[in-house]
């Protein structure tokens, strides 16, 4: 099967990535009491990396919280309602 297309490969995600979590570290100055949530499906990954990425600049471990958005789509049938996964936070 031919690739339509890529528009980011394994290197420029992992810049974007460190830019991202630089961003956040910088603007709320430091890396403590930030939570990362993530979107089920795609998003969740991405918090964990990003909190991953954010651990090995500041050394500090980031909750990641999981949020289903699947009852709030309009373009599904509604099903059983899911709570969000999130983490307990010491602060």
């Amino acid at each position: 099967m031919r690739e339509k297309r890529r528009i980011m490969d394994e290197d420029g995600l992992k810049r974007a990535l460190t830019r991202i979590a630089y961003e956040i570290i910088e603007k709320n100055k430091g890396g403590r009491d930030i939570v990362l949530v993530g979107i089920k499906n795609r998003g969740l990954p991405m918090a964990r990396r990003l909190s991953r990425r954010i651990w090995e600049i500041e050394g500090v471990e980031l909750p990641v919280g999981e949020l289903d958005i699947t009852p709030y789509r309009d373009d599904i049938s509604p099903g059983e309602e899911e709570s969000p996964s999130l983490p307990s936070f010491p602060f």
